[in-house]
């Protein structure tokens, strides 16, 4: 009989291997072979890591027959310097024992520094992709990014929650939702989380959640996903809503602090410079439309919303003007808010919400939310919705809630803007979009 006790094995990866610790001293690696070259009296082979790449040497006569890229290895011998080596360093390969091999070539180089592919071309072949060093520094950057969250409110003091993605309802309303069959019952694909964080926001006073969101937009843009990952928080108590906006901006000092830290080789690869986010503008939705336009001209045809050109006119204004990056765009038309949104007691053609824009993209969505019962109702009706179809939602109105406001991040969207890419399907693992189920 076997007993287990949870006492797992790391193996030895990349970062163990950098920084000189182990130099002139054995190590055990396993990898895929990344490329290979038979030099005749030298062959270099390069180890794709869980994290990084590492050089590796050895005699030809001990690389075992028919070794060839993709093989999945297991690799022992000694770290040595050698400056001329991507890192500093190789490994003086001793043996060297295959543990499976590929049943055909990969269709691409994965040791070029480019793909050079199309986009319809790349996410057809997305599982061999991935595994170049450029798409996985995207994701690693990307892993980060939910792990400064998911770091940064814990220790703020929020509960992590898991919410339903089969809804009854729509939390957005309109047209843009995946309509199911539920055991013969309509449903539908879950718009957002919001219904269900503002509920917990009862319960816990501070939740947040990272899940899937689905939009049936029928959107063919280098911006809009189906479906995509979300960052949503819902905070109590809050004396504005400027209480969380400056939530949104201490989770972004986390981040960027935290990619700078231990995510240099990844930001490094992909050239990302890293936004200044220790003061970030505000500007009204009003003032920023006009301060846009005075300075770089174009129409506006939605007085109520920022169209893709205005948010980039703003970006850059607030790139050129006020120095920064990101800046929040607050104070958004009640026409197009969700009814949730609270209204400006000072002006109720306004909203107490707000968006951020970074490197002239939304990539936030948040605010205040309505907290009484009759408020709730009365917007309700003046927009001509039913609240008998939101009769569990107004549930947590009619029983007491305290002022809340929360945001929701688009995951894809800030990795899109982050790292430089020009579409957000190159921040998506596998993109779902109009026409893309598989692979």
């Amino acid at each position: 009989m076997k007993f287990v006790t949870g006492a797992s094995r790391k193996p030895t990866g990349w970062q163990d291997l950098a920084g000189g610790g182990r130099n002139n001293r054995p190590a055990a690696v396993h990898g895929a072979v990344h490329s290979l070259r038979n030099m005749g009296g030298l062959a270099f082979l390069t180890l794709r890591l869980a994290r990084g790449t590492v050089q590796c040497v050895c005699a030809p006569d001990i690389l075992p027959a028919g070794l060839c890229e993709e093989c999945c290895v297991e690799l022992s011998g000694t770290v040595r310097a050698e400056a001329r080596a991507p890192g500093g360093l190789e490994i003086a390969a001793e043996s060297i024992k295959v543990l499976s091999r590929p049943a055909a070539p990969l269709p691409l180089s994965l040791s070029k520094r480019r793909l050079g592919l199309n986009l319809d071309t790349g996410l057809a072949l997305r599982p061999a992709v991935l595994r170049h060093g450029r798409e996985r520094a995207v994701f690693r950057i990307q892993e980060g990014l939910v792990r400064a969250f998911r770091d940064y409110l814990t220790g703020e003091g929020f509960t992590e929650i898991h919410t339903p993605k089969i809804v009854c309802a729509g939390a957005e309303g309109g047209s843009s939702i995946f309509r199911l069959d539920y055991f013969g019952k309509k449903a539908y694909l879950a718009q957002s989380p919001q219904f269900y964080k503002q509920t917990m926001a009862g319960v816990f006073e501070r939740v947040f959640e990272i899940g899937p969101v689905f939009r049936a937009e029928k959107h063919a843009t280098p911006r809009h996903l189906n479906e995509y990952t979300g960052l949503d928080l819902e905070l109590g108590y809050i004396r504005s809503f400027y209480d969380v906006i400056e939530l949104e901006a201490g989770y972004l000092r986390h981040a960027m602090a935290l990619l700078a830290q231990e995510y240099a080789p990844e930001l490094a690869r992909l050239g990302v410079e890293l936004p200044a986010v220790d003061r970030i503008p505000c500007l009204r939705f009003d003032d920023a439309k006009r301060l846009a336009a005075e300075r770089y001209g174009g129409r506006s045809r939605d007085p109520y919303d920022l169209e893709p050109e205005e948010e980039a006119r703003i970006g850059r204004y607030a790139k050129e003007e006020l120095g920064s990056d990101l800046v929040f765009v607050t104070h958004y038309p009640s026409k197009k808010r969700p009814f949730y949104a609270m209204d400006d007691p000072d002006d109720p053609r306004y909203t107490l919400s707000f968006d951020l824009l970074f490197r002239g993209m939304e990539v936030t969505t948040g605010g205040q939310r309505v907290h009484g019962y009759a408020e709730q109702l009365a917007k309700l009706e003046a927009r001509g919705m039913d609240p008998a179809d939101f009769e569990s939602y107004l549930m947590i109105h009619k029983y007491g809630m305290p002022p809340h406001g929360g945001l929701g991040i688009g995951l894809e969207r800030l990795t899109m803007q982050l790292c430089g890419l020009d579409n957000i399907r190159h921040a998506s693992l596998f993109p779902r979009d109009r026409t893309r189920l598989d692979p």
